[in-house]
């Protein structure tokens, strides 16, 4: 299953900042669908996600709501993705 959308780059700032791509409504709804029977437990989800060049497996995490993709450093830099961006983004999960 392969999900595609268009989100925001965030960042969530703690000891140190995290960088987020929320998923819109449309799009929550559909990995709700799957995902009682894909979670391993506090309603994270397992996916891959391709960002331009980069494809990369994580874990979707639940929050208050829509869920929100994790962008690691290691793919944001070097894809020059920048806060506010508007970034494409596919999720593909193993059903």
């Amino acid at each position: 299953m392969e999900l595609r959308f268009t989100g925001e780059l965030i960042e969530w700032r703690g000891p140190a900042p995290f960088y987020f791509i929320q998923t819109p409504p449309k799009i929550t709804a559909e990995i709700k669908v799957i995902a009682a029977a894909k979670t391993y437990g506090w309603g994270v989800l397992h996916t891959y996600v391709t960002i331009n060049k980069s494809h990369w497996r994580t874990a979707l995490i639940p929050k208050d709501g829509p869920y929100l993709v994790p962008i690691k450093n290691a793919i944001r830099v070097p894809e020059k993705l920048e806060l506010g961006q508007s970034i494409k983004t596919m999720l593909t999960f193993d059903l």
